[in-house]
């Protein structure tokens, strides 16, 4: 049993007090887990994921180790992000409107963009996803979503990589794009019915509730498994926070989220990727953050640790 100075009367798990603290052993590089985390996992539990750039991560570690990870439409660039060609998805409000055009509805006044110069089609949706003409696109498309169902209905865990709360939303419709960027903003596409706007703590907690309401209904095998990305941004649309605190605005209000969000269903979890980047691996004397052009990003320790921890958790 853990030690504390000042609960001495009090006995704890080695998890419920902080590494190094007192009498109590250091950050060792197994990360101090409950022990029951009633998720298992084995090399034949067929494992979707979404999310954002850390998704891609936990997708390449998944594949690498052999599980049974569902790729839908391999030949799509898109792909290589997640289990169908969602690309990264940021928010919660694009992931909600995948589950939505997967399973329900999503018909946004605007579906596609023209660029103005180049006349490429862009889906404002997914990221920087491209055609040469709407019938391409609507065709591709079309194909695109019996893979994402696909993908959806054959998953018995789903893991979900959330990344921040700044959003740019349809005045009109309330859609949220993926970005504002591509060629269509760059060739000067009008965005005046777009505005920027930071989301928060109810909204996001409602797009993970109409998630989990629509996979209950049409694959209510699946389990959730939550994280948030240790990805910090790189910049910020915010005019009254440096970038900083509105990453570090983002991932606590996104951490409160998924705390909120796993306590209310027994099929939802959280593994903590964030928490073992920015505080864990500090504690054992390590950095995290990359080097470079992308020093936002965590480095391939920090990857290949988090990785091994979530292994010997949940594999079988």
């Amino acid at each position: 049993m853990a030690k504390s100075e000042v609960h001495p009367g009090h006995k704890f798990e080695q998890w419920q007090v902080w590494p190094g603290s007192y009498d109590n052993p250091p950050a060792d590089g197994l990360y101090s887990f409950p022990d029951q985390t009633g998720l298992t996992i084995s090399p034949e539990t067929p494992i979707a994921s979404m999310g954002s750039c850390f998704a891609r991560e936990i997708r390449k570690s998944l594949i690498k180790e052999g599980y049974a990870y569902i790729s839908e439409e391999v030949e799509h660039p898109a792909s290589v992000h997640a289990s169908a060609a969602w690309e990264r998805t940021y928010n919660t409000f694009a992931m909600r409107q995948i589950f939505e055009y997967t399973f329900a509805s999503f018909t946004p006044d605007i579906r596609w963009w023209t660029a103005p110069e180049s006349g490429k089609i862009q889906d404002p949706y997914r990221r920087i996803i491209l055609y040469d003409s709407i019938p391409a696109a609507e065709k591709d498309f079309s194909h695109h979503l019996i893979c994402s169902r696909r993908a959806l209905r054959r998953a018995r865990v789903l893991i979900l990589t959330l990344g921040l709360t700044e959003i740019w939303e349809d005045t009109m419709d309330g859609a949220v794009i993926c970005l504002p960027s591509g060629p269509y903003v760059k060739e000067g596409g009008s965005m005046d019915r777009y505005r920027f706007r930071v989301s928060r703590y109810v909204e996001n907690l409602h797009n993970l509730e109409r998630i989990h309401a629509l996979m209950s209904r049409h694959n209510p095998e699946c389990q959730l498994l939550v994280t948030v990305s240790p990805v910090h941004l790189w910049a910020t649309f915010r005019q009254d926070l440096d970038v900083i605190s509105a990453s570090c605005n983002s991932k606590s209000t996104l951490r409160a989220v998924t705390d909120e969000f796993v306590s209310r269903h027994e099929n939802v979890y959280y593994f903590p990727a964030f928490e073992m980047a920015t505080i864990y691996r500090m504690l054992m004397g390590q950095t995290y953050f990359a080097e470079g052009k992308e020093n936002f990003h965590v480095n391939k320790d920090t990857v290949t640790f988090i990785m091994q921890q979530f292994f010997r958790l949940y594999s079988t």
